[in-house]
């Protein structure tokens, strides 16, 4: 009878200090996310507000499509348009459409008589991407083609000043040799998603295909030495790339 008794506490006091600790992790973890979202409000509260446009491509995408998540978003959004306002480009390339956001960001930077290529595979959002980019004057300097981007890029004649990936992580790597040759030396390249929530490093994720593209993309842009690069914690990571020969 002793025995089970003095079980029963070794036991009882097991689970007590588990649920001490696990009420002190999460405290802690609950404050950890109120601290970033703080972080989040003011980074918005501070920078360049987005237009009318983009808050309403916000607003319809969060409605009408799937995965609203994949957005740019208004910060990240904010940064393409800088970057391509700094490039000045007279041609961009954009793989991985979804809603326009990105695309609409990206053309502000472009030159006055500059144009942007997009590229998205699927066709079910086609009319959402058109009707989007109709909303803006930059709508005019872009062009959308629906298909997959590995047998598009090789058709397309013009020299590019800006790459922006963002499509199928899996194919990261053949979007890069697809684009690299028709990337103006001294040229820019930027990769999304290049950090995947956290996933690159997480053993957990070690089989994802997702996740492997990926990891193989970062391994192959570092060891080039034909490129200038740095990744920036940016949302889910953004990789950018300068072309240097």
């Amino acid at each position: 009878m002793g025995t089970k008794i003095h079980l029963f506490l070794v036991i009882h006091k097991f689970f007590y200090t588990f649920a001490k600790i696990f009420r002190k992790n999460l405290s802690l973890c609950n404050k950890m996310s109120e601290t970033f979202n703080s972080i989040e409000e003011y980074i918005e509260h501070h920078s360049t507000r987005e237009n009318d446009v983009l808050r309403q491509i916000t607003h319809d995408t969060y409605l009408r499509i799937l995965n609203p998540h994949m957005l740019s978003g208004h910060i990240q959004g904010r940064l393409l348009s800088m970057l391509s306002k700094m490039i000045n480009p007279n041609y961009i390339l954009e793989i991985g459409t979804y809603a326009g956001y990105s695309a609409l960001c990206l053309a502000e930077g472009l030159r006055e008589d500059g144009k942007l290529i997009t590229l998205e595979h699927n066709d079910e959002i086609e009319e959402d991407i058109i009707h989007n980019l109709s909303l803006s004057p930059l709508g005019k300097k872009i062009e959308l083609m629906i298909g997959d981007a590995k047998e598009l890029i090789p058709s397309l004649p013009q020299e590019f000043d800006l790459v922006f990936i963002d499509a199928d992580k899996r194919e990261y790597c053949a979007y890069l040799d697809l684009v690299f040759d028709k990337v103006k030396p001294g040229g820019w390249i930027l990769a999304d998603n290049t950090l995947w929530d956290g996933h690159i490093i997480d053993p957990a994720y070690s089989k994802d295909k997702q996740t492997l593209g990926l990891l193989a993309f970062n391994k192959q842009v570092a060891q080039d030495p034909r490129l200038e690069k740095v990744i920036l914690p940016i949302r889910d990571g953004l990789t950018i790339i300068r072309k240097l020969c």
